[in-house]
């Protein structure tokens, strides 16, 4: 098999990890909406976004480094249990600093009660430690069992969420059967935390699940490899700070500024985006170790080329489909129509995180070059754009501002990590054909969007034939080229 066709069916692997568990989570979008209004599906919102900063935190950049050096140790046994330690100690420190805090932490950043704060620390934590075993199926090249694994932590995540927002309200069951301390209901109205205690229950099975694996590992760490693996970690630990501050940050801006009904709205529009979102993760998930074991081969750049260009029109068409049957998937996903009004971010966002995906291919420069500190650099200039650009216009176009700023921060990081790349590690990119079907496929997503053709599903089919006419024509030889292979 080859090198590239490998490539993708790990990958095609590894998007049922992605696509499945964000799919079945698309699907509880609908659920959470129709329970919860707007106003206080934002505090799901709230409690999401500060588990993404406390992840990014608390990993401090050692799962992309634990790929960089498991692929050039010859003693990889220490870079496993060097990297799990680490993460283990610093994990349970601050569980304990954390819970130990948890009434001051509720008071500063205004949580409803003191028990979501503590459902936040052991998630958190519960997430981080499982971190390093996960890397470790993905480098061995094990992503059935990463996968099985995945869709198990969904399923359960999935079933509690029916019963606690579903089947018990409607007097399927009665509430009786938890325990006194789980009963959080209103006037027979769920509460949004049982959405919190489904995911951390998810999260400690999916601990349970990886133990086999966590139980092999030396309880050893070695100071030299620690060394290396924070020096190249810790700018990758700045950049995905910065990274989820140009994920996340709109949604408290948007909060602050004009409301928590506009920005639940918004947030519950912007997750029609995670198709895309879906996508990348996918490719990124296979990506990653692959990129790194093969960076010594003598074709290397000509497949990460390759790559990126393919990984462009795809990308592409899944952006032409959700947009030319965005109505279809609101009305399957958002539930009420409160929800609509934000439709109009949806291409926007799609295409920003289009713009993402390209730039995580294109980060590989730094990363085999362990110029991580560019990346640091980079990620910081796009969370600037993003706060900048949402503190001024969103009191002057509201929450339109947040996806244009989306767009210009990953816009302008994929930009420049192309142009300073091209000086460390040079990749024969196919430019000319990643313009071509960005502006392709943006321009035809705008005509399937004006008011005049907008739900004409004979025009929107239209439009992505059209589309697809075009890459088969383009692209047809080199298609054929590698289904050959």
């Amino acid at each position: 098999m080859s090198t590239l066709k490998k490539f993708f069916k790990d990958t095609i692997i590894y998007g049922i990890a992605a696509i499945l568990p964000r799919a079945i989570n698309i699907g509880l979008v609908k659920l959470h909406t129709s329970v919860f209004g707007a106003e206080r599906y934002a505090v799901n919102t709230d409690y999401y976004v500060y588990a993404a900063y406390l992840n990014a935190l608390l990993t401090y950049g050692l799962e992309t480094a634990f790929f960089r050096f498991f692929s050039k140790e010859k003693e990889k046994g220490k870079v496993i249990s060097t990297s799990f330690i680490s993460l283990l100690i610093t994990t349970t420190l601050f569980l304990a600093i954390a819970l130990l805090n948890a009434q001051n932490i509720t008071s500063i950043f205004g949580f409803e009660n003191i028990l979501h704060v503590k459902i936040l620390i052991w998630t958190v934590f519960l997430d981080t430690i499982v971190v390093i075993p996960f890397a470790y199926l993905r480098v061995t090249n094990r992503p059935i069992k990463f996968t099985a694994i995945k869709v198990l932590n969904i399923l359960v995540f999935a079933v509690l969420n029916i019963l606690f927002l579903w089947v018990i309200p409607n007097s399927y069951l009665s509430d009786s059967i938890l325990p006194e301390s789980f009963r959080f209901y209103n006037n027979g109205q769920p509460q949004v935390i049982y959405i919190f205690l489904a995911n951390v229950i998810a999260s400690f099975a999916t601990l349970l699940f990886l133990l086999p694996i966590i139980l092999k590992i030396k309880w050893s760490i070695n100071k030299n490899v620690l060394k290396r693996l924070l020096t190249y970690g810790l700018p990758i630990m700045v950049g995905s700070l910065a990274y989820v501050t140009n994920e996340n940050i709109d949604k408290l801006f948007l909060g602050d500024f004009i409301g928590n009904k506009e920005m639940g709205i918004y947030a519950a529009c912007y997750k029609l985006g995670v198709f895309m979102t879906l996508y990348i993760m996918a490719f990124r998930l296979g990506a990653e170790p692959f990129f790194f074991n093969h960076a010594k081969e003598k074709n290397a750049k000509q497949n990460y080329a390759t790559i990126l260009k393919w990984f462009t029109i795809l990308g592409a068409i899944f952006m032409l489909v959700v947009v030319c049957y965005i109505d279809v998937f609101a009305k399957l996903l958002l539930g009420k129509n409160e929800y609509f009004e934000a439709l109009k971010i949806v291409p926007i966002i799609l295409l920003a995180n289009l713009c993402l995906g390209i730039y995580n291919n294109l980060s590989i420069w730094y990363k085999l070059t362990d110029r991580t500190i560019y990346g640091m650099y980079i990620s910081i200039f796009g969370a600037v754009i993003t706060i900048v650009f949402n503190v001024v216009m969103i009191p002057i176009i509201g929450f339109m501002a947040s996806a244009w700023a989306t767009l210009a921060a990953y816009g302008s990081m994929m930009l420049i990590s192309y142009l300073v790349g091209k000086k460390y590690y040079k990749v024969p990119y196919n430019v000319k054909s990643v313009i071509l079907y960005l502006l392709l496929a943006s321009v035809l997503s705008f005509i399937s969007f004006i008011d005049a053709f907008r739900a004409n599903y004979y025009i929107s089919t239209g439009l992505v034939l059209v589309f697809l006419g075009i890459v088969f024509i383009l692209e047809k030889r080199e298609l054929k080229e590698l289904l050959k292979k």
